[in-house]
């Protein structure tokens, strides 16, 4: 690993690594900022953001202002890129395809399947990445924007028992069902739809073996709120599942990084109660 960025923060560390991944084939950055805890040597519970079309793992450490939130509770951030990149990696001239856009699945269609493993990649490898390396627990929470919302939400339902806590801001919810994901989808896993279901958050609430209390923060004033996001279909999946969901809806706030910076402390609390 090679250390391309570091900067005092809050106390502690933000620093940005580049690796060169086994799964995906490629190199690539990670964020993680370690609290003043870290530092001192104490072992760390992990919080996880995946962030959402268009973005990299910059734009959660400089937008969100996370850190002071985790400085406080003692928690170590980490934010993956969102796709595999190079000159060797599948892409397309879309924003919502290809590079920027890896929907953290693992594809299985070419061009995409040689590199696009982004669930493995955020799942298994990452965190062994950063349990090896960093003063960091096996208590891990997951949380995510928009298209990493949609990630965070399945990643932890696809794995119970790996995250004690999960939470999202604007999650595409239902990405078989809206423009987004079906486009996604389509390319990276083919014409089944039937295939489809094991990556839509929607469709796994159906038989999850495990209730991990879901937060979701929605603003009413988000631009991609009806056609892309439909959070009534996760608030409806969760009522006929019996699964526990906290679903805020926020008045005057759109999609950007400022509903996200405006709310982060209390994501960050709640993943902190479930970590300690």
């Amino acid at each position: 690993m090679e250390r391309v960025e570091q900067h005092a923060c809050f106390g502690g560390r933000q620093e940005v690594w580049r690796h060169e991944s086994a799964v995906l084939g490629c190199a690539m950055r990670f964020a993680v900022y370690l609290p003043p805890a870290a530092l001192q040597g104490q072992a760390c519970p992990v919080l996880y953001w995946l962030s959402g079309l268009t973005c990299s793992e910059q734009n959660f450490i400089t937008k969100a202002g996370a850190q002071a939130h985790a400085a406080r509770h003692g928690l170590i951030l980490v934010a993956p890129d969102t796709s595999p990149r190079g000159d060797g990696v599948a892409d397309d001239p879309a924003y919502d395809l290809g590079q920027g856009a890896g929907f953290y699945l693992n594809a299985t269609q070419a061009p995409w399947a040689a590199h696009y493993r982004m669930q493995d990649y955020v799942a298994q490898e990452l965190p062994d990445l950063i349990e090896r390396h960093f003063p960091a627990m096996s208590a891990r929470g997951i949380a995510g924007h928009s298209m990493g919302g949609h990630g965070a939400l399945v990643t932890a339902l696809r794995n119970p028992g790996r995250y004690h806590s999960v939470s999202a801001f604007s999650p595409i919810v239902a990405p078989s069902q809206v423009p987004w994901g079906q486009k996604a989808f389509a390319a990276y896993l083919g014409d089944d739809t039937t295939a489809w279901a094991a990556w839509d958050a929607v469709e796994l609430l159906r038989d999850a073996p495990e209730r991990l209390p879901l937060l979701v923060d929605q603003g009413l004033d988000d631009e991609f709120l009806a056609p892309q996001l439909r959070p009534e279909l996760l608030e409806a999946a969760c009522r006929a599942a019996g699964h526990p969901l906290t679903l805020r809806r926020h008045a005057g706030y759109d999609h950007s990084y400022y509903f996200i910076a405006s709310f982060i402390g209390e994501h960050v609390e709640h993943h902190a109660k479930a970590l300690r």
